[in-house]
């Protein structure tokens, strides 16, 4: 393909990682390489839903400049780093799926593979932390890469897949992410099926128009502790260091919500309250994912929260760039 066939094909890429939902919103990111000086990245801060060829930039692996309508996404030296280690890899995705985000957190140490599933997946590695853009992160990406793994379990952030082509690693995203989900399901058992005792008072409901109540078992389960602490990077981004639980009673949930976007409800489930539907769903999709993994690093006797000074940083940032920056 020529330049202008791998910039229309991340931008497609990024509709389908949506729609297998192996990302949300503008989380994530997509690469292809050009030759051996360069890569087109998706943006940074775009929805994929609107994205086309013209906004990807196109990096050099050199000199990490850029050119194009769009700055590159903040992940570029992740992405530079899988060409540069591996001169076979021509296509790259950073996703922010479920299971295996709550893998990467507690270790892999509980993954169970076939010989079929090994011989796809290869060698996985678990990434540790850094910031997202810094070198920290990519230092510790490219050591996991360093040992032959093309699947990298980003702690607290997701995940980092190569490949050959996009159909390799969309291929190896999705088969990992049964394999991961396969291993939560193990252990926390999905026999769960409680479901709230109470309602939220429709009064309250009325408040706004972007308001949502909505429940999972992990989510009723993680209320009954009184809530959790953040242990996933996005989290940190929309929502700070924890997410609390109060009791079933609207001045609590007001004062709550008056504080953070969303507040766990006691046998009643999470409410969310935005000042725009995007951030609504997507809050509803991260509690979701946050709580599921909360649930299984508590099983695992792992202790993953995330510092609070990096709760800090993320959540600045996303205040200050990010939410001004997704509109495009």
């Amino acid at each position: 393909m020529d330049e202008r066939q791998l910039r229309e094909l991340v931008a497609e890429t990024g509709r389908i990682l949506l729609e297998k939902e192996l990302v949300a919103r503008t989380w994530g990111n997509i690469s292809a390489r050009c030759d051996e000086n360069r890569y087109v990245i998706s943006p940074s801060g775009l929805g994929y839903e609107g994205m086309t060829g013209e906004d990807v930039p196109v990096c050099n692996l050199n000199d990490d400049t850029w050119e194009g309508n769009r700055k590159p996404s903040s992940e570029g030296k992740v992405h530079a780093a899988a060409y540069r280690v591996y001169p076979d890899v021509n296509f790259v995705i950073h996703t922010h799926q479920d299971y295996a985000t709550a893998i990467g957190l507690a270790g892999i140490s509980g993954l169970k593979l076939s010989s079929e599933e090994e011989e796809v997946l290869g060698r996985i590695e678990v990434a540790e932390y850094g910031l997202p853009g810094t070198k920290k992160l990519s230092d510790n990406v490219k050591a996991a890469m360093k040992k032959g793994s093309k699947v990298i379990l980003m702690k607290h952030h997701g995940v980092l897949i190569v490949g050959a082509d996009r159909d390799d690693t969309i291929r190896k995203a999705q088969l990992l992410e049964q394999v991961c989900k396969r291993a939560v399901i193990e252990k926390l058992g999905r026999n769960d099926d409680r479901k709230p005792l109470d309602a939220i008072d429709q009064k309250l409901l009325n408040a706004s128009v972007n308001m949502e109540v909505f429940s999972t078992p992990d989510i009723l389960y993680m209320a009954d502790l009184g809530g959790f602490v953040t242990q996933i990077d996005d989290m940190a981004q929309m929502l700070g260091n924890r997410i609390k639980a109060v009791e079933n009673d609207n001045d609590l949930i007001l004062r709550e919500l008056n504080k953070r976007d969303a507040v766990l409800v006691k046998n009643a489930g999470c409410v969310i309250m935005t000042e725009r539907s995007d951030d609504t769903a997507a809050l509803k999709l991260l509690i979701k994912k946050a709580a599921m993994a909360k649930r299984y690093t508590l099983a695992c006797g792992v202790d993953a929260q995330l510092s609070v000074s990096d709760c800090k940083v993320m959540r600045t940032n996303y205040v200050e760039n990010y939410s001004i920056q997704k509109d495009g």
